[in-house]
């Protein structure tokens, strides 16, 4: 592994921005869980899995519909989780690398749990192409408003998967919110923030000239983010523990996240990277 995380080290130091994509797995040494099939989810709820209720129909804006209570349940156990969950020590050393490039870093994530922000990453530098768990919009779209979620604490029952204080409401037309999250057969997601943050991101790559991409956690259920890093077309290091092949030119490491960076960290240390 020491040889991958020195060639992973080497790319790193040829590039002149750091382009950080990351799916599920970027949050699991944070001791988030990570959804993966039901398996997963009826880990982490047990109620769910009672229910056999699977993740597409619960991630959906139908559950909103049908059982908002249970519905919240889930996103609001979630919301209040990663309010309290601290950003593992990988985070810092993406910061770190990018903060010696003259194009910083950008970064483009498949999740919704704002751990980049948390983690002090620039929110402006931040593209979470299907949305955030922290704003929220009407469940009808009255008026394509989408607001911060910043007011709303929600009381859950984790055993029952319910939410136990009030539903909130639009203020508009007084229906119900839900999160500004695109769900599976999602026709009703408000995308305008994320179309913002993917054009902030086409302008970052438009002036790199070397970047370099470091992918971390990011599965084949959903690829949105492994799509999005082979077509960039720039040197690639993958690091999955379980789905490490990479086309073309790059590095795969297959480890977690953390103990990647972690090597790759000691790697750029040898070579007087931090030196800069």
């Amino acid at each position: 592994m020491q040889r991958l995380c020195d060639e992973a080290a080497r790319l790193i130091q040829g590039a002149d921005g750091l382009m950080i994509t990351a799916g599920a797995g970027m949050g699991v040494d944070s001791g988030l869980p990570d959804f993966r099939g039901n398996a997963g989810l009826w880990r982490a709820y047990p109620a769910l899995a009672g229910a056999r209720i699977a993740f597409e129909e619960i991630a959906s804006p139908d559950a909103f519909v049908r059982s908002p209570a249970l519905a919240w349940g889930f996103y609001g156990h979630r919301l209040n989780l990663y309010h309290r969950t601290v950003p593992h020590p990988g985070f810092a050393i993406l910061q770190a690398i990018g903060a010696r490039l003259p194009r910083g870093n950008f970064i483009f994530t498949s999740n919704v749990d704002g751990q980049f922000q948390r983690a002090g990453f620039d929110e402006n530098r931040v593209c979470e192409v299907h949305g955030s768990i922290h704003h929220l919009q009407c469940l009808d779209g009255c008026d394509g408003r989408i607001t911060p979620a910043d007011g709303f604490e929600p009381e859950v029952d984790e055993d029952a998967c319910l939410l136990r204080s009030p539903l909130p409401r639009c203020t508009g037309c007084h229906a119900l919110l839900r999160p500004n999250v695109l769900m599976f057969g999602d026709w009703g997601w408000l995308s305008q923030r994320t179309a913002a943050q993917r054009r902030r991101l086409e302008a970052w790559l438009g002036g790199t000239q070397r970047a370099v991409v470091i992918e971390i956690g990011a599965g084949l259920h959903v690829p949105t983010v492994r799509w999005f890093s082979e077509t960039l077309g720039e040197p690639l290091i993958r690091i999955n523990p379980t789905e490490p092949d990479i086309p073309g030119r790059g590095v795969s490491l297959p480890m977690g996240g953390l103990a990647a960076l972690e090597g790759i960290q000691q790697a750029l240390l040898q070579r007087g990277f931090f030196e800069r």
